[in-house]
C-alpha cells in the first residue's frame, strides 16, 4: 500500500497536483481537521519497504451514515479536493462509489445549511475517483492482482518452506491453515506453489467420501519413500453440504486413519503484514450465492479465469491416476510416447517446478518422460535416465536445477545427440532455460535437414534470471532475482539509516538485458539505472550526480543507482563510483555492491513457482497434441515449423511460436529482443526520482468490465 501511496504523491505533484494525504482513512475524512494534510515530496521518502500503510487506516461508522458522509463532503470542499484515490478493499471501494453518487446531493445540503456558497457547488460539482484494490485474497473483477497478494503468498511460503525441513526430519504430517474466509485464492496458490499433497478450498468442497481419499493419498505418498504430508486449509473451507471442515478435523481424521505424527499451524495475521482485515469482496455475494446453491463449478467460474487454471492445474499435478486409469502401451498405440526434459543455461529459480510439472503431466497423459542431466552436454554423453512420479516430489519450492544446467550449445553434437535420440527412442523435447536454450533449438531445427531424429515436437519454456528470451514478456526466475535485488537494496540503504548523506551504487546482472536493473530500480526506489538498451554519455552521468546532490541538499539522506553489469564497457561500476564519490564530496559519500549470482540463487518465489508448474504443464500439454497429429505408420514425423516452439508470455496470455519465427525479433550479438515492453516503465521511475521527463500513457489499456473507452485526457490541475 506504501508504495501505492508514494506512487500517487509523486505523480500527483508531477502533474501539477496539490496532494492530500487523510490520515486513519474515511474516519479522518469525516473528522477533518490535521487528519487531511497536504503531502510534499519528501513525506513519501523511504516508505517502499514498509509494510501496511504509513497514513493509517481504520473502520469508520459514521461515515456509513448520511450524516458522516456530509461531514466528509464539507471537509474536502474546504479545502478544494474534488479527487480521491482510494486504496482498499470492498468496504473502502463500496464507500467511495456511493459517496460520489451522493456527492452533488451532499453540496446542496451543505447550501442549504449555509456551510458552503453556490459558487462552491458549481466549482466543485463533480467527484473523481480511482480505486487501487488493497486485498490479500486477489478475488476481485477487473484487476488480474491486487495490491498485498504477491507478499501474503511470500508469507506462507516462507512458512511452508521452514515447515517443511521440520516435517522432513521428523516424517510428520502438517496441516497450515490460511486465511480465505470465502476465497480459497491464498490456500489454492500456495498449494501450487509448494506442491501439498491435499488443498481444501470453499469453493470448490470435496466430494462426499474425501476424509478415505485424502488419507489414501498421504498413505501412498509416504510408501514411494516421501518424509512429510503438506495439507493446506483455507479457513472458510466446506464440505458438500456446507459444513466446516477446520484444521482441527482434518488433524484429527490424520491422526485417526493413519497414525501419523500431525500438527497444525494457523497463519493468521502474518499473512497480512498488517493490512486492515477485509474478506467482503465484490465477487463475494455473487460467488456466495452459488456456493449457497451448491453450484461450485460456477463459484470457481466467477473467481475468473487464473484461479479456474490454478485449480485444473492443481488437481493435474498433485493426484496421480492409478495406473488401471493411465493409457495403456501398445504397439500400435498413438497415446504412449517416450518424451526428454532438459534444463539449458545458467541455473533460474523456478526451473525445478518446471521440470516437476512436465514430470507429472507427462506420465498423467500416458508417456514414458527422460530427464537430461547437464544440458545438450549431458544429452551428447548419454546422461539420461527415466523420471518418474515420486522421482520429482518436494522439487517446487527447490532453487536452481536439480537436473544440472549448462551453456553447451547442440550444433557441433548434432550426431551424437541423434544416436542418444535413437537410443532412447526419444519422441519429443521439452527444454527448459534461458538464451542458449533458444539458440539451441533453432541449431536442432537447422539440424534436421540430415537427422530425421530431429523431425520430433520440440518446445521451449524460458527459464533465465535475465528475462531476456524474445516471444515472452516474463521469464521463470525473473520474479524471484527480482525480490533478491529488492531485498538486498532495502537492506544496504537501511544500512545507512542513521548515519550521514550516502548514495549506493549497485551492479546488477542481465547480460547486456537491462530489465533487472530497471524494474529492480522501481520497486527499490533508485534514483537511476544505466542499461545498455538506453545509452548515455558522460554528461548524462553529470547531471544525474548534480541532480542527485540538489536532493541531499534537502532531507533526503539515501540514494540508490543501479547499474546493469553490461550497460557500457567503458562506464564501469568502479567508473560511476568513483565519478559520483568526486562530484559528491562534501555532499554525500558513496558505497558500491556488486549484487552477484545471489541473484540466481535462494528458493524460487511463489510467482516463479506458480508460472513454472503452469507454463510447464501446458507445453506438455501442447507436446501431446503434436505428437497425436505427426503419429503416421508407427512412428512419429514433425518437420514443419509450428512443431518448434516457444512457449512465452505475451500480455497475459501464454502463446506458441515457431521459433523460426522469432529470428527477426532477435537482437543475437547482444543476446536480447529488440523489442521490451518495459522500457516504458523507465520514465516512471525517473519521474518518481524527481526527473523531470515525460510520461507515455497511450498503451495504459482497456478499462475491461466497466467501460471500454478510456477518456482522451485527465484533469490534472484539481487536487488528489
Amino acid at each position: 500500500m506504501n508504495a501505492a501511496v508514494r506512487a500517487v504523491v509523486r505523480m500527483g505533484i508531477y502533474v501539477g497536483a496539490k496532494v492530500y494525504f487523510i490520515h486513519e482513512g474515511y474516519q479522518g475524512m469525516v473528522d477533518g481537521g490535521d487528519n487531511i494534510k497536504e503531502a510534499t515530496w519528501e513525506n513519501v521518502s523511504s516508505m517502499l519497504q514498509v509494510g501496511g500503510t504509513v497514513i493509517g487506516s481504520a473502520r469508520c461508522k459514521e461515515f456509513r451514515t448520511h450524516e458522516g458522509r456530509l461531514k466528509a463532503a464539507h471537509n474536502l470542499v474546504k479545502r478544494g479536493i474534488t479527487n480521491l484515490c482510494v486504496i482498499g478493499g470492498d468496504g473502502s471501494l463500496t464507500g467511495a462509489n456511493l459517496f460520489r453518487e451522493e456527492w452533488s446531493g451532499l453540496l446542496t445540503e451543505l447550501v442549504q445549511q449555509g456551510l458552503i456558497n453556490e459558487d462552491a457547488v458549481q466549482k466543485y460539482s463533480a467527484l473523481h475517483i480511482v480505486g487501487m484494490v488493497g486485498s490479500i485474497d486477489n478475488d476481485f473483477c477487473g484487476t488480474d492482482m491486487t495490491i498485498g497478494t504477491d507478499s501474503a503468498l511470500h508469507r506462507i511460503i516462507e512458512v511452508v518452506d521452514a515447515i517443511m525441513t521440520t516435517a522432513q526430519s521428523h516424517q510428520r504430517t502438517f496441516v497450515l491453515e490460511v486465511m480465505g474466509r470465502h476465497c480459497g485464492y491464498l490456500a489454492l496458490v500456495s498449494a501450487l506453489a509448494c506442491g501439498a499433497d491435499w488443498v481444501l478450498i470453499p469453493e470448490m468442497p470435496p466430494e462426499d467420501g474425501w476424509e478415505e481419499k485424502m488419507c489414501q493419498k498421504l498413505s501412498a505418498t509416504r510408501s514411494r519413500g516421501s518424509r512429510l504430508n503438506i495439507i493446506i486449509v483455507a479457513e472458510g473451507a466446506i464440505d458438500r453440504h456446507g459444513k466446516p471442515i477446520t484444521s482441527g478435523i482434518v488433524k484429527d481424521l490424520v491422526v485417526r486413519c493413519l497414525g501419523f505424527d500431525t500438527r497444525v499451524t494457523i497463519l493468521g495475521h502474518v499473512q497480512r503484514g498488517g493490512t486492515p482485515s477485509a474478506f467482503d469482496r465484490i465477487l463475494t455475494q455473487e460467488v456466495q450465492k452459488a456456493m449457497d446453491e451448491k453450484k461450485f463449478e460456477d463459484a470457481v467460474r466467477l473467481r475468473g479465469r487464473s484461479f479456474e487454471n490454478n485449480l485444473k492445474t492443481y488437481k493435474l499435478l498433485a493426484h496421480r491416476k492409478p495406473e488401471s486409469e493411465l493409457p495403456h502401451v501398445s504397439v500400435a498405440s498413438s497415446s504412449n510416447f517416450n518424451v526428454a526434459v532438459l534444463n539449458v543455461g545458467a541455473p533460474a529459480a523456478g526451473m525445478n517446478a518446471a521440470v516437476r510439472s512436465a514430470v507429472r503431466v507427462g506420465i498423467s497423459e500416458g508417456h514414458k518422460m527422460f530427464a537430461v542431466s547437464d544440458g545438450f552436454e549431458g544429452f551428447y554423453k548419454g546422461q539420461i535416465k527415466e523420471i518418474k512420479w515420486a522421482d520429482v516430489g518436494g522439487w517446487t519450492g527447490q532453487g536452481g536445477s536439480l537436473l544440472g544446467t549448462k551453456r553447451t550449445l547442440p550444433a557441433k553434437h548434432t550426431d551424437k545427440i541423434a544416436e542418444q535420440m535413437r537410443k532412447y527412442n526419444i519422441n519429443a523435447l521439452l527444454v527448459i532455460g534461458g538464451f542458449e536454450a533458444y539458440l539451441g533449438i533453432m541449431e536442432l531445427l537447422a539440424a534436421r535437414g540430415k537427422c530425421d531424429e530431429f523431425c520430433v515436437p520440440m518446445v521451449m519454456v524460458p527459464a533465465t534470471v535475465s528475462n531476456n528470451v524474445p516471444g515472452s514478456d516474463l521469464s521463470i526466475g525473473a520474479d524471484t532475482a527480482l525480490n533478491a535485488i529488492t531485498d538486498t537494496c532495502d537492506r544496504i540503504k537501511q544500512s545507512a539509516s542513521g548515519t550521514k548523506r550516502r548514495v549506493f551504487i549497485i551492479e546488477t546482472m542481465g547480460g547486456y538485458c537491462g530489465y533487472l536493473a530497471s524494474v529492480g530500480g522501481l520497486a527499490a526506489g533508485a534514483d537511476a539505472a544505466y542499461i545498455y538498451e538506453e545509452p548515455f554519455d558522460i554528461r548524462d552521468l553529470q547531471a544525474n550526480v548534480e541532480h542527485l546532490t540538489e536532493k541531499m541538499k534537502t532531507s533526503i539522506q539515501r540514494g540508490l543507482v543501479l547499474r546493469n553489469e553490461n550497460c557500457n564497457e567503458n562506464y564501469t561500476t568502479d567508473f560511476i563510483y568513483q565519478l559520483y564519490s568526486e562530484e559528491g564530496r562534501g555532499v554525500f559519500d558513496c558505497r558500491k555492491n556488486v549484487l552477484g549470482h545471489m541473484q540466481q540463487g535462494g528458493a524460487p518465489s511463489p510467482f516463479d513457482r506458480n508460472f513454472g508448474t503452469k507454463i510447464s504443464a501446458k507445453a506438455m500439454q501442447w507436446i501431446s497434441k503434436k505428437l497425436n497429429e505427426t503419429y503416421r505408420q508407427g512412428r512419429v514425423f514433425a518437420n514443419t515449423e509450428d512443431s518448434a516452439c516457444l512457449l512465452g508470455m505475451r500480455r497475459r496470455a501464454l502463446i506458441f511460436q515457431p521459433v523460426v519465427q522469432l529470428r527477426d525479433e532477435t537482437d543475437f550479438i547482444h543476446r536480447i529482443p529488440k523489442e521490451q515492453w518495459w522500457l516504458k516503465l523507465r520514465p516512471l521511475m525517473k519521474i518518481l526520482a524527481k526527473y523531470k521527463t515525460s510520461y507515455d500513457v497511450s498503451d495504459s489499456g482497456q478499462l475491461e468490465h466497466v467501460v471500454r473507452d478510456r477518456p482522451k485526457e485527465s484533469d490534472a490541475t484539481a487536487a488528489i
